[in-house]
């Protein structure tokens, strides 16, 4: 029986260094620590175990990918039933030579959920995921957990407004966003961080539900530059207010006690979902639209 209740939620937001075990360490005992402190579901950052590779083109990196199961989850998987917890873990799925997937897998106590691979690849200076990833082909799944329904997109996925309305619309209360963002590197005037966590919101407002997106921090080098992720890890409610937000740009757990009868009453008052026209909304699925 899903529970619609209350409860606490976490994500885990670090700066990644060289050591993929040193990385895998930190988040296992940041995860221990916010399941004691009484978070229900714990979210990793995007590709947690080691530095944000797409910086650069390197064929050797194809070696950081690991098959589910594999080492990576298993340990995940453990740790949830160790814990009694759902863990959402960001990983470089490896399925065979040449098909690689950006992936999450999901474990309640112990128990594997299933998994999401990331739909919308990026390609830009320093952000060559095109090269590593190939295009999700899972649709968006929603993972029933005892404590409610959650969904989960990754990073460039947050950009886009019509994965999180599917999600909604199967059902999910919460969605979380493993993510890696910072600097840009063509652009370094820029800080895109509130623009970021603004359109994460707003999906949120939209489909009236949780959102709760989790970033790492630090600077990064690669043979072509450096980057700055800026962390800003927060998580949102169902009419759009950050609840919590990372206080720092260092390793920390974002926690929050999030109420699940909270999105019935934003959209009960709001009806968003009763008022669409999907109907109309044909033109979406042309790439182009003629004038």
């Amino acid at each position: 029986m899903m529970g619609k209740g209350k409860m606490n939620i976490a994500l885990i937001q670090h700066q990644c260094g060289e050591s993929h075990e040193q990385n895998i360490q930190t988040a296992e005992k940041m995860i221990t620590e916010a399941a004691q402190q009484g978070a229900k579901i714990i979210c990793t950052q995007e590709l947690f175990a080691g530095q944000y590779f797409p910086q650069t083109i390197d064929v050797n990196k194809y070696e950081w990918a690991e098959p589910i199961p594999g080492p990576i989850c298993n340990r995940m998987q453990s740790l949830s039933e160790k814990l009694g917890v759902v863990i959402i873990v960001s990983l470089y799925e490896y399925v065979h030579d040449g098909l690689y997937f950006n992936t999450v897998a999901v474990y309640e106590e112990g128990e594997y959920l299933g998994k999401y691979r990331k739909h919308h690849i990026p390609e830009g200076p320093q952000y060559i995921e095109k090269y590593y990833f190939t295009e999700g082909d899972t649709g968006y799944p929603v993972f029933k957990t005892k404590y409610g329904t959650i969904g989960v997109l990754i990073c460039w996925d947050e950009w886009f407004p019509e994965p999180s309305r599917i999600l909604a619309l199967k059902g999910a209360d919460v969605v979380f966003y493993p993510s890696a963002i910072g600097s840009e590197p063509d652009n370094p005037e820029l800080d895109t961080s509130q623009t970021w966590m603004d359109a994460i919101r707003a999906h949120g407002i939209h489909n009236n539900m949780f959102i709760a997106a989790v970033n790492r921090v630090g600077r990064e080098d690669s043979n072509e530059g450096h980057m700055t992720f800026y962390g800003r890890s927060f998580i949102s409610n169902p009419w759009g207010t950050v609840m919590k937000e990372a206080e720092t740009k260092e390793n920390e757990i974002i926690m929050a006690e999030i109420d699940l009868s909270e999105v019935t009453r934003a959209r009960n008052v709001l009806q968003f979902h009763r008022d669409r026209r999907p109907d109309s909304y044909g033109e979406l699925l042309k790439r182009v639209i003629e004038e």
